[in-house]
Order: C-alpha cells, then structure tokens, then sequence
C-alpha cells in the first residue's frame, strides 16, 4: 500500500492505495468517526493484490490533521470523487462503516453513475424519515458530552462498546490513543461528525442507492439503533441484510473472515 495525500481548502488527506493486475472494480474502504484507515487492515490483508483497494483518514482523523473542521459531509464526497478520480480509480465499490456508510450514500446522491457498488458495514440509511426529531436533536449536540466525558472511561467504553472480539476493541482503544492528551480534538473530531450528519439527514434529500448495495450489521451492534435502523432498510427497500452473529458496530473486526467472504461474493456477482 503506497500512501499519498490530497491537498483540499482545509487541509490534507492521507490515503492508502494498492495496485492489482486486471481489470476488476476497485474497492474503497471508508472508516467509521474515529476510526482510522487500520479499521480495515484485516480487509486490506484479504484483498491486496486482488483488486485495486483504497483506504483513508478521512478528514481531521489521524494522520489527516491539522484539518479546518468547516465541511460538509458532501464535501468529503466530492474530496473523495476527486481523489479516486486522480487516482483513476474508476467504477468503484464503495464499502462503508458507520460514518463510512452515510458518507458512501452522499457520494451516491452526488456521482449516481459512477459506483458499481454500495455496501454498508454496522450503518444506518441517511432518509429523513428513518429517524425521530429527538435523534437529531441529540446528534447536533455530542461535542460537550464527549469533553466533559474522563478519558479513561472514554476510552475504556469506546473501544468496549463498539466490537465485542479481543481483536476489535484491542484496535479500537489504539486508534482512539491517536488523541491521547488532546480530549478536545477528539470532542470536536466526533461532535463535528454528529452534527453533519445531522445536516446531511435534515437536507432530506432522496439518497436513494442506485446500483447493487448490500447491508451488513451485527447482532450485538449496541451503537446507537443500528439494529433497528438497518431493519427497517431492508423492509422498505429490499436491499440484502446479512447478519454477523455475535459482533458489534465495528463487526469487520470482530468477525473478518465473515465479512471478507460476503464482500468478496457481492463483488464476484457485479
């Protein structure tokens, strides 16, 4: 994986990209808030040399920093469309989790036909209809809960309450110490993700998925209303919905093989 950057107005990208022989779509992996471009090492390990793969530190995370915090989540969907098309990175399947996942539907809002896939890992779909006003309330006001929250019990609860294997909360605890001593970046990291999120939601734009897309969520999923969330996108619209039997919100690291497996039989299929 060789890595590079991409200047934008408020600061530069870092991403990962791996070249493969032949003509497949490549694949483009998008960590959730707080997250890194690690979240996917266990994917990038299966699919290197395969296919074409990408992976970032989407904007103000990790090595994407300094970052001004003044974007949109339609922003980072253009920054990214820009990118892959520098990179030629063409007919692409996007493979989202969490934040990842809403921000692979605004990409799908803005270039409908570019993608050649959509999968959705432990997200949630962006239709305004899905969420009740005292959910966006909440959204828009994270930023002082997760400053005035201890670091310890953050960090012990954050990495805790998002996967359930020994791999995936061991992961998560080292990606959060990435803002180890600078609480506040992390408060504002995470309350500026909520709250365009949140935006993207109340612009209540159509967000419909227009190309083959397939939703993964795991049982134990404990972040927010996933569960519901994604059961309620499979009954309105009939997308695919695979469970991960005993995994959390961040259900690629807790069961990798599963995942890998389903990625790679979508991918097979288009």
């Amino acid at each position: 994986m060789q890595e590079k950057t991409y200047q934008t107005p408020c600061g530069a990208i870092h991403y990962w990209v791996g070249r493969a022989e032949g003509e497949g779509h490549p694949l483009i992996f998008l960590p959730g808030l707080t997250a890194d471009h690690r979240l996917f090492d266990k994917q990038i390990e299966a699919f290197e040399g395969k296919w074409n793969v990408f992976v970032w530190d989407a904007p103000g995370h990790a090595a994407s920093y300094p970052f001004e915090m003044t974007f949109s989540l339609m922003d980072k969907a253009r920054w990214l469309d820009e990118i892959l098309t520098a990179e030629r990175l063409h007919s692409p399947v996007l493979i989202g989790q969490s934040m990842g996942g809403y921000l692979a539907q605004a990409y799908a809002q803005l270039f409908p036909n570019q993608l050649a896939g959509l999968i959705s890992i432990d997200s949630a779909p962006l239709q305004r209809r899905y969420l009740t006003a005292a959910e966006l309330w909440l959204l828009k006001r994270m930023e002082p809960v997760y400053r005035r929250y201890p670091w310890k019990s953050l960090l012990k609860t954050g990495s805790n309450g998002v996967a359930t294997s020994a791999y995936g909360r061991a992961l998560m605890r080292e990606m959060m110490r990435v803002y180890d001593g600078d609480q506040r970046r992390y408060a504002q990291l995470a309350g500026h993700g909520f709250r365009i999120l949140a935006e993207a939601i109340e612009a209540d734009l159509p967000y419909e998925i227009p190309c083959p897309a397939l939703l993964i969520c795991g049982t134990k999923d404990r972040a927010g209303s996933c569960i519901r969330y994604n059961r309620a996108w499979n009954r309105r619209t009939g997308l695919r919905l695979e469970w991960i039997e005993g995994a959390g919100h961040n259900s690629n690291t807790d069961a990798p093989e599963r995942v890998n497996a389903l990625i790679e039989e979508f991918v097979n299929k288009l």
